[in-house]
């Protein structure tokens, strides 16, 4: 199931106040679910085709690009497709599922595959033209971290364009288990003036997002679990409950759900914020601490206003 928290990210920069993930658990969690996911990923391969999509509104020639949570590399290859002369690196942490992506056809040395954590990304400074990042955001539990490496290794001028969930993500689900007990076992994720936030105390520039609700149907609540499971959204929260969930309570957790049916099955609400952001000159860009870390800017700050928002 997606991780659970235990606190809407409303501290810090827009980022959890309690709720932190095990790492270890996550990779492991995706790395057993590298060789099916692309069956199962339907609502995840929609949203890399539209975040593809958007970047003919920009006016691209990049000598390096970093797929951020590559996956199984798909967008990673139709990056490397537009974009023939540049070097495409295709980053995740789990590495069973950069195994499974797709054979790479000649000539490989344009194409890499790296394991590694996005709060902690290998490359260098200022060495990327464009940062690809296709619903990797929501496995993070400090985003700021990850916005803080991106605005490092992009250039001056270089783009991100990203994708994660909203606050309204697998609001049936929620709803349902709320009915049961007082647990947390669906994510609350951030909204877009909390990811907007943390964007600009990164010190990326020109902040932009827009959500889109989608809405996908199931025959039945077990379906939709299994669906979960086979991309890997389990739960990887630090303090997650360590017991299985009794016969009981998932079967009054289904019935509340079934109440939720409509004539065409199962239904499953997912709020998809895409978003863009600039590379910002390198003074600005470099954190006040001239390091990485949790000492981000303490003395930047932006106001949300200046945050442009567009709901289609």
């Amino acid at each position: 199931m997606i991780n659970s928290v235990g606190d809407t990210p409303n501290s810090g920069a827009g980022e959890p106040s309690h709720f932190t993930l095990d790492r270890h658990a996550l990779a492991r969690s995706f790395d057993r679910a590298g060789a099916g996911y692309d069956a199962a990923a339907q609502l995840q391969q929609r949203v890399r085709a539209e975040l593809l999509e958007r970047l003919q509104f920009f006016a691209l020639e990049p000598q390096t690009i970093l797929d951020l949570g590559a996956g199984t590399c798909h967008g990673a290859l139709e990056l490397r497709r537009r974009y023939g002369r540049a070097r495409i690196v295709a980053l995740d942490l789990a590495p069973g599922m950069l195994k499974a992506a797709p054979r790479v056809p000649w000539p490989r040395r344009r194409f890499e595959r790296v394991c590694a954590d996005a709060c902690a990304l290998p490359l260098a400074s200022r060495s990327v033209d464009l940062v690809f990042s296709n619903l990797m955001l929501q496995w993070c539990d400090r985003p700021g971290l990850v916005f803080r490496e991106v605005a490092r290794v992009l250039r001056p001028g270089g783009l991100l364009v990203f994708s994660s969930f909203g606050p309204d993500t697998l609001k049936e689900l929620r709803v349902a288990w709320e009915s049961v007990d007082d647990a947390t076992h669906v994510s609350q994720f951030p909204d877009m003036p909390q990811l907007g936030e943390v964007l600009m105390h990164a010190g990326l520039a020109e902040p932009v997002m827009d959500v889109e609700p989608q809405r996908l149907l199931y025959p039945d609540v077990p379906a939709l679990m299994r669906e979960l499971k086979l991309i890997g959204a389990r739960n990887a929260a630090s303090r997650r409950p360590r017991a299985l969930t009794g016969r009981g309570r998932m079967q009054r957790m289904i019935a509340a759900y079934e109440t939720q049916r409509c004539a065409a099955g199962i239904p499953a609400s997912y709020e998809v914020i895409f978003g863009a952001a600039f590379g910002a000159s390198a003074a600005r860009a470099e954190p006040a601490t001239g390091g990485h870390g949790d000492a981000a800017a303490e003395g930047y700050s932006v106001p949300l206003t200046a945050v442009r928002r567009s709901r289609r």
